[in-house]
Formats: C-alpha cells, sequence, structure tokens
C-alpha cells in the first residue's frame, strides 16, 4: 500500500503544475501550521525540485517532504517575530544563477519551462520566494547558535566522550607555501583592451547600446554578466578600492564613468542607485590576455628562482617576500590559508588542481619547479613555485593534530541541540493539523500528531 502510494506521489510531482495551471481543483490542504496551510501542490512541488537537485530525501517522501515543509512555516514565523529581512539584490543574484545553471544543463529556456510546467517568469517568482524564505531561515538559526563558543577543556571532555567509532577519519592533509608572479601583459595588448572600453562608453552615450546589453555580451565578470553587469548594494570595504573611489563618486545613472584599472583587469562603472553608505553599480569587466611567451619567460624566471634557491643563494621564504606577487600570501611568509576552514591544513581536493598535482608526490622541504596555473580569485593565468612545508598522512583524529576539526564538531553538536530543543518547544505551542491520508508516518521529529 505505501509503496502504491510513493508511486502515486512521484508522479503526480511530475504532473502537478499541469493540473494546477487549470484552476478548476480547488487546492487541497495536506498540513497546518499555525494558520499557515501547507498543500498538496505545494508538497510536490517541492519534491520534484528536490529530485532535480539530487537532494536527500528520507524514507517515504510523503511524510518526509511534508515535514520539512513544516519545520520551515516555524522558523519562518520566528523570523516574522524577529523582522528579519533580506537584501533583494542578492536574492535576484542567487535566483538569476540558478535558472542560467538550468538553462546550461537542459539546453534552452523551452525546455527549462517544460521540465518545470512554468514559464520563466513564474519559475524566477516561485524561486525567489524559496531562495528569500531559505535565507531568512538561515538568519534567525544562526542568531540562536551565534554565541555558541569552544573552551578547549569543552573540546577536551567532548573528544573523551566520543565513542571510538563516532571519532572521524582525516583524509591526508598538506601545508603548502607560494610564490607567484603575473607574466607581463604587452602594452598593446592592454591598449586594444582600454579600446574596447572606451568603444562601449561612446556606444551607451551615444544611444546606440544599453550598458546593460553591452555588460551581459561582453563582461568577462561570469557573476554578473547574467544581470546586466549588476552588482547589488555594496558598501566600499566590499570593493576593490580602485573601484570604490570612482563608484562612489558617480551621481547621473545616465553617465559611464572613466576606465578604472583593478587587480581583476580594466573595468567602466555606471550607476544604478546610492543609498546612505551603499551602492548600487553596473560594471562591464575585460581581462587583457597572456600570451604563450610572455608565460614562457615568467616560467622560465622562477626556475631561475629556484635554482638559487637550492644553491643556497636565499630562502624560499625569503624570495617570497621580495618576489612574490601574491597579495594573500606574500607578508606571511607564502604559507597558504584554506578559505573553507580558516587553518593552513588543505585536504588535497580543497587545493587548486595544478597545486594538487604538483604537491602530490612531493615530500615536506621539496620545492616543486615553475608551473603555470589559474588564478582562482582573479581568473587570469600566472606562474608559481610551491614549497611543500608538511605532509600529514590520513589518520583517526587527535587532539594534537586535529583541534580545529575537533571543536568544530563540538560546536556544531552543541549548535544541533540548541535548535533542536527550540524546534520541540516550538511544536508543542503550535497549532499543528495534518489532514487524514498524511498522518501515518514514522517523522523526524515528536509532538506533530497530538
Amino acid at each position: 500500500m505505501k509503496l502504491k502510494r510513493i508511486l502515486t506521489f512521484i508522479l503526480a510531482a511530475v504532473a502537478f503544475a499541469g493540473v494546477s495551471a487549470q484552476n478548476n481543483v480547488a487546492e487541497e490542504v495536506a498540513w497546518t501550521i499555525g494558520d499557515q496551510p501547507i498543500y498538496k501542490s505545494e508538497i510536490e512541488e517541492t519534491y520534484q525540485q528536490m529530485l532535480y537537485d539530487r537532494m536527500t530525501i528520507k524514507g517515504d517522501p510523503y511524510c518526509y517532504v511534508p515535514e520539512r515543509l513544516a519545520i520551515d512555516k516555524l522558523f519562518l514565523n520566528q523570523a516574522d517575530i524577529d523582522t528579519v529581512e533580506v537584501q533583494a539584490s542578492m536574492i535576484a543574484q542567487q535566483v538569476d544563477s540558478w535558472i542560467n545553471y538550468l538553462i546550461t544543463n537542459l539546453g534552452t529556456k523551452e525546455k527549462v519551462e517544460e521540465y518545470f510546467r512554468k514559464s520563466i517568469p513564474e519559475l524566477r517568482e516561485w524561486r525567489t520566494e524559496m531562495v528569500t524564505n531559505q535565507s531568512r531561515i538561515e538568519q534567525v538559526k544562526h542568531s540562536m547558535v551565534k554565541n555558541v563558543k569552544a573552551t578547549p577543556s569543552d573540546v577536551r571532555r567532548y573528544f573523551d566522550g566520543l565513542p571510538a567509532d563516532s571519532i572521524p577519519f582525516i583524509p591526508l592533509q598538506v601545508e603548502v607555501q607560494i610564490i607567484t608572479i603575473n607574466p607581463t601583459i604587452p602594452r598593446q595588448e592592454i591598449e586594444d583592451v582600454k579600446g574596447r572600453l572606451r568603444d562601449y562608453t561612446e556606444r551607451v552615450l551615444n544611444g546606440e547600446s544599453e550598458f546593460s546589453t553591452l555588460a551581459s555580451l561582453y563582461s568577462e565578470d561570469p557573476g554578473s554578466s547574467v544581470r546586466g553587469g549588476e552588482i547589488g548594494f555594496m558598501g566600499r570595504g566590499h570593493l576593490e578600492p580602485e573601484y570604490a573611489a570612482v563608484a562612489f563618486n558617480l551621481n547621473d545613472p545616465k553617465k559611464v564613468s572613466k576606465i578604472v584599472e583593478t587587480q581583476y583587469g580594466f573595468h567602466i562603472i555606471q550607476l544604478i542607485e546610492k543609498r546612505g553608505d551603499r551602492i548600487n553599480t553596473r560594471h562591464i569587466l575585460l581581462r587583457p590576455k597572456v600570451s604563450p611567451e610572455d608565460l614562457e619567460l615568467a616560467t622560465n624566471r622562477l626556475d631561475t628562482v629556484v635554482r638559487d634557491m637550492k644553491a643556497g643563494k636565499f630562502t624560499f621564504e625569503e624570495a617570497t617576500r621580495f618576489i612574490s606577487q601574491d597579495k594573500d600570501t606574500r607578508f606571511s611568509r607564502g604559507q597558504m590559508t584554506n578559505d573553507e576552514t580558516g587553518s593552513t591544513k588543505f585536504e588535497m581536493s580543497q587545493l587548486p588542481p595544478e597545486i594538487a598535482k604538483v604537491v602530490a608526490d612531493m615530500q615536506p622541504g621539496d620545492v616543486s619547479e615553475a608551473f603555470t596555473m589559474m588564478d582562482p580569485k582573479r581568473n587570469r593565468e600566472i606562474v608559481a613555485v610551491v614549497k611543500l612545508t608538511n605532509r600529514i598522512e590520513a589518520h583517526k583524529a587527535n587532539l594534537s593534530d586535529d583541534f580545529p576539526t575537533i571543536r568544530n564538531m563540538y560546536e556544531a553538536s552543541v549548535q544541533e541541540k540548541i535548535l533542536k530543543d527550540w524546534l520541540k518547544n516550538k511544536i508543542k505551542t503550535t497549532y499543528v493539523k495534518i489532514e487524514d491520508g498524511w498522518s501515518d508516518c514514522q517523522f523526524e521529529n515528536e509532538g506533530w500528531i497530538r
């Protein structure tokens, strides 16, 4: 009987929009949370999206999906109480990226609309509501657990109390120092890029083209080009200094800035709106290209540096200070920092692929030959050498080597308990009604059925 119900549910998830679009049948309410209904079509729609996103569904979707929606409504109710708001431009950015991802994977807008049984505007509206709600929920959760901080004694007691089969296995980790140089870009290449930007400026000022259209067609900033170059409201501290200095001096949305150079390339900027100390702009970014000859020259230069190191003329750390052009590591002895964890340790999968390939067979103290890689933050070709400073073989976690990992585990466990306790109390004090046919379930949380 349950298998038949699940199959019926899956088939309904595929066909729900076609039925709902006719608007001939009244919406069926499955759950009610407070004064908020959860409709059958909402459950089916969410399930379809979870299937597409390959999200984990625990057990019977007929039970799992509505419970997830019910929990979301409890947190959203708290968001209303706390007056939690989100930045509309950031939500729009995420929605645009998602729709572009769908189009890329399914091939065309028409295929996306066919799959979801919605027009692109309808899909955008639905996704905007979903992303907005999830953002508000995450803010509520963060406010509940933000003060959780572990002391060393907390972490030790937690680790000592872990069952042996709960102690995590830590994969191979490495610590790496790096020196990078940016290959020289020919003056003519820079002038060509500036010439293209001047041409775009003239086309906008002459009324031949919209700035947003040119940004969509030609900007080399993938994050903003899909939105016509718009980057959303930003404060000075979130913008490159050179960009901010020009952008905050713009006053006329019909004008275009002078050409601005930052570490990412060359920009022209158009003002959209100012709000106090924040500004919304759109831009077109072009990056001068590095020639194979210049890459070879930079590689030869770094190979010479490596030979001099090995000859004892100077150390890797000394070379880092005077040669490296990596702003993030130059004044920290070249030590790379893991953006995901904040530590200096990397699993191999967390390193840029070119670096992971080079250090795979190195031993601590080894210095590589020069190699070409893509700068992951600035999306341009650079030349690098690396030194492997530490190699920690795969092992079961211990306090001396893996304190940050165990601390994170402890804090996550405390945060999870805080959220579970809040949810348990919220379920107990909220009106909940589950309609016939939707309650034959083993729910993850107790208290739904009274």
